[in-house]
């Protein structure tokens, strides 16, 4: 089997980076009005920002670390995702990066958060500290006490009980209630992974990654990512490399997830590697630079590598970051302290009461326009491409008038030509309008993002008007007629579904413990870009034949 270009299927049924380049959400935003967006309490203007499948929280790591470029703000960010180790992933990644100075220093904290976010592979020191995180994050998870007293800038009150008991467990595995690499063996599922998605390429790997660098992510404006890094990550799933390459040997289990798999008629659960093995981690921070002499080139080739470029930026956003986690000097105004003895007022650390993070339900963003609370309450809305597909009517009711629409666009996935980008590029438009935005007149060109804004005179026609009781029914999360989930369909040929399919693909959820995340049936889930833009109405997705598995390799509950 061959994988043809243009399927998708290297993106991944699950996220765990961004496909695009870090954004200051304040920059994005429309311009401050004090009479309408301050806060009541203490007179500061407040910025409501909706983001859907961001993943890794790098847009809010960039926007609080460059908050010294704009007047006083509060922050209230909104983040909604498919899976939730996704929401598990961003807790821990605040965790580290608002770690205690005295506990973990700058550079140290810089190439944890490198190895944890973007390595299949970790060092036993990193390791252990994402066991210990785990372990905390595990028992804050059911004490909402404790988790605001503690990690004051977190709030899972939106969140469902069954999906607070899941995070938990996630946080569980994290930190070891199934012990050995044998629970996780991260470097089998890779290679095992690799093999389905290459085929009969699979020998020439070097030849096909060195193709899709240079004609793919280096003609997109990635010409940073050197061969040798973005090579390794290929055969390894290792992208960063700080250290002697024997000194990564521990699975990184913030990668794992769990997907339903079909048994003779049955569904099982089954946990693996299902993100992504054709880009790569190295665009999010590691493709643009403040400092232009990190972007200069020498005879025609870079002088530094993506990951050079990325550990650059990430200790530059950790530096800025700092005053974030210090805890509040005094109590009244979170911005402002009393000055020195001529009782003149300066500005104050800032702290984790000016920011809150609130993590919404899965599959909510066709019920969120039910509430007052979110109805009209956005200035700005983030749509990833692999959420694309949820843009609506009813999605777009969140957004005030005037409020600004930011859509991620597939311009760095390497599975997809030059024909399908254009017209995944044609589509967000066609759902930017139907759900009542208007292109950003003054928007720079961009094929990384597409703009949008909201007029303060529209009013989109959203379909059901009446809230109903209880969980969303089915037709709530069915995308738009014409345009299904943005994310892969087939991780196994119709001849090897026929064989036995290799056990390296999946392991088990053996234990009491439950999955790590609310497993979704085929229909549910998200399928190939390549699907994606058939628009004729009333497409339909196919089953995808990855789901059997032999009977004498049921992976147990």
């Amino acid at each position: 089997m061959t994988t043809p270009a243009g399927s998708g299927v290297g993106f991944g049924s699950v996220s765990w980076w961004g496909l695009s380049p870090a954004l200051d959400l304040q920059a994005e935003s429309p311009p401050v009005d004090p009479d309408l967006q301050a806060d009541t309490e203490h007179g500061t203007p407040q910025l409501d920002v909706l983001l859907l499948g961001s993943v890794d929280g790098r847009h809010l790591l960039r926007t609080l670390a460059s908050v010294e470029l704009w007047s006083p703000r509060r922050f209230r960010f909104y983040v909604l995702e498919n899976n939730l180790e996704a929401v598990a992933r961003h807790m821990l990644i605040f965790s580290l990066a608002l770690e205690d100075p005295e506990k973990m220093g700058l550079q140290e904290r810089s190439e944890a958060f490198l190895e944890v976010w973007g390595n299949t592979l970790l060092r036993p020191p990193v390791a252990a500290f994402v066991r210990a995180q785990a372990d905390r994050l595990a028992h804050l998870v059911p004490e909402p006490d404790s988790l605001a007293e503690q990690l004051p800038w977190i709030n899972l009150g939106a969140l469902k009980f069954r999906e607070r008991d899941v995070l938990e467990a996630v946080f569980r595995f994290w930190a070891g209630g199934e012990k050995g690499p044998e629970a996780f063996p991260m470097s089998r599922l890779w290679d095992s992974r690799l093999r389905h998605y290459l085929g009969s390429r699979y020998d020439a790997r070097r030849g096909v990654s060195d193709w899709d660098l240079h004609m793919k992510l280096h003609d997109r404006g990635a010409r940073v990512i050197h061969i040798r890094e973005f090579r390794r990550w290929r055969d390894t799933g290792v992208a960063f490399e700080l250290r002697d390459s024997s000194a990564y040997h521990v699975p990184n289990r913030t990668l794992a997830s769990g997907r339903l798999l079909s048994h003779c008629g049955e569904r099982v659960a089954a946990r693996g590697y299902w993100g992504d093995i054709a880009t790569g981690p190295f665009v999010a921070f590691g493709v643009e630079a403040d400092d232009e002499n990190l972007l200069r080139t020498s005879n025609g080739q870079p002088i530094k590598t993506a990951g050079e470029i990325t550990l650059h930026n990430v200790t530059k956003l950790f530096r800025a970051l700092t005053a974030w986690g210090r805890p509040r000097a005094s109590q009244g105004n979170p911005l402002e302290v009393p000055g020195e003895e001529d009782g003149t007022r300066e500005p104050a650390a800032r702290g984790p009461a000016s920011f809150t993070i609130y993590f919404l339900p899965l599959h909510s963003s066709q019920t969120l326009h039910h509430k007052t609370c979110y109805k009209g309450q956005f200035q700005l809305l983030y749509v990833a491409c692999g959420m694309a597909h949820l843009l609506s009517p009813e999605l777009g009711a969140c957004v005030a008038p005037g409020g600004h629409l930011i859509v991620e666009l597939a311009r760095y996935l390497v599975d997809l030509r030059q024909e399908q980008l254009q017209a995944f590029t044609a589509r967000v438009r066609e759902l930017a309008q139907a759900a009542g935005f208007a292109p950003q007149p003054r928007a720079r060109p961009s094929e990384t993002f597409a703009r949008f804004y909201k007029s303060r005179d529209s009013a989109p026609v959203c379909t059901d008007s009446v809230a109903e009781p209880g969980p969303p029914t089915p037709e709530v999360l069915v995308p738009p007629p014409g345009f299904v989930g943005l994310l892969p369909e087939v991780l196994v040929s119709p001849q090897e579904a026929r064989n036995p399919l290799s056990e390296d693909l999946t392991q088990p959820l053996q234990g009491r413990t439950p999955p790590p995340v609310p497993l979704q049936l085929p229909s549910e889930c998200q399928v190939s870009f390549s699907d994606a833009l058939a628009l004729p109405t009333g497409s339909q997705t196919s089953k995808p034949e990855s789901d059997w598995i032999p009977r004498n390799q049921v992976p147990h509950l």
